[in-house]
């Protein structure tokens, strides 16, 4: 009798970092679980991985801030191994004067609360495993400040909280809690999102960067962080592209 595959949930799995991750999952050996709102796009990504060989992969469509939606799909899972909580983002470039309400309402429930609901549900099983990882992507906004950045910046510091704060409560028992904070990484819409919709203003954010980081790379951070040997747990990995010193410190060529 063959040994079942491990099975890795990934949130936010329709674009960008969710995606790629999910995709090098697959073919480190995992049984992929695809969640994100965007039940079209994940979809696509797991006929993509199905036909590519990959067996049991599956598109749940979720929204991580709803708690019982959440609730519900973790009752559908048989087992679970790797929790990756990748869904969040980033709305506006406000000043702490003239920022949104609502904006930050919504990226700390998506940031924050989003983790908490995946993480809650999913304990139970991880722990059962015998050797569950929760992994948290944060960003380095989560371990810095920056101008007309706060409703971010408090909400990745949210993040980081949670999976330190984790960490702590659950030592002793067979689940690790891994952070990986990226740095400026482009991809198709984080930026585009945050701008909403405003292709130029997005754009100025990579101006001049001759490599900031892909989805990939980050993909294969994680990728790395979860395949070590299960008593190895990476705390905090900060990644960023070399021509980014800090969060406000970035190299350009103009």
């Amino acid at each position: 009798m063959s040994t079942p595959k491990p099975t890795a949930v990934v949130t936010g799995a329709s674009s960008g970092i969710g995606a790629a991750t999910a995709r090098q999952l697959a073919e480190a050996g995992y049984r992929v679980i695809l969640v994100a709102r965007r039940l079209d796009r994940i979809a696509a990504l797991a006929e993509e991985l199905s036909k590519a060989g990959h067996e049991g992969v599956e598109a749940h469509q979720v929204d991580v801030t709803d708690r019982e939606a959440v609730d519900a799909f973790a009752g559908l899972l048989d087992r679970c191994d790797v929790l990756i909580n990748n869904a969040g983002g980033a709305l506006g470039m406000d000043t702490v004067a003239e920022g949104d309400p609502a904006d930050w309402r919504t990226m700390y429930e998506v940031n924050v609360l989003g983790v908490l609901n995946m993480t809650q549900a999913l304990l139970p099983a991880l722990t059962a495993s015998g050797a569950g990882t929760v992994l948290v992507v944060s960003s380095t906004a989560g371990h810095g400040t920056y101008e007309r950045g706060a409703g971010y910046v408090a909400a990745k510091h949210g993040a980081h909280v949670l999976a330190e704060t984790l960490r702590l409560e659950i030592v002793g028992t067979p689940v690790r809690v891994i952070e990986i904070a990226p740095g400026m990484v482009r991809t198709d819409e984080f930026s585009l999102t945050r701008f909403r919709g405003d292709a130029a203003a997005a754009d100025k954010v990579y101006a001049g960067v001759a490599e900031p980081l892909t989805a990939e790379d980050v993909a294969d951070t994680i990728t790395w962080a979860v395949t070590r040997p299960q008593h190895v747990n990476i705390d905090l990995l900060v990644v960023r592209p070399r021509a980014q010193a800090s969060n406000t410190k970035v190299h350009r060529e103009l």
